[in-house]
């Protein structure tokens, strides 16, 4: 089943005020470096919200290991309570959303289908327009 309009406009205003959260009022040392929330679902009647986070490494090629994923989620459950009081003032909901954190994967897993496809060999080839 879809996802509804109410429930996509809401996850896009929690990511909105979580990303602002992040850049001005949390002051956590594990989330040092780049840290950036990529999406939010909310499920259809409102009560869960999943937060997903990435973290990129020092260095674009460098991945993120377990132990710094771990502590940027510890640091996002701990600021729970402020993230939810922030979106229900903002958003003026009578019942905020639970909220869920992910490290999302996504980056990872397209560096390592790039990795993969490198790895055959396959020469990229130009498109040309066609007049």
């Amino acid at each position: 089943m879809g996802k509804g309009y109410r429930s996509g406009r809401l996850g896009e205003e929690i990511r909105r005020i979580v990303s602002d959260l992040l850049l001005r009022e949390i002051k956590d040392p594990r989330l040092s470096g780049i840290v950036s929330i990529s999406a939010v679902d909310v499920t259809e009647d409102g009560s869960y919200a999943t937060v997903y986070i990435t973290k990129l490494g020092s260095k674009a090629s460098e991945e993120v290991s377990e132990e710094e994923k771990n502590e940027v989620l510890a640091a996002f459950k701990s600021a729970k309570g402020l993230i939810r009081r922030e979106i229900g003032k903002q958003v003026k909901l009578r019942h905020v959303p639970d909220l869920l954190f992910k490290i999302d994967s996504s980056l990872e897993y397209g560096r390592h289908i790039a990795k993969l496809i490198d790895e055959l060999g396959i020469e990229k080839t130009e498109e040309k327009d066609d007049e």
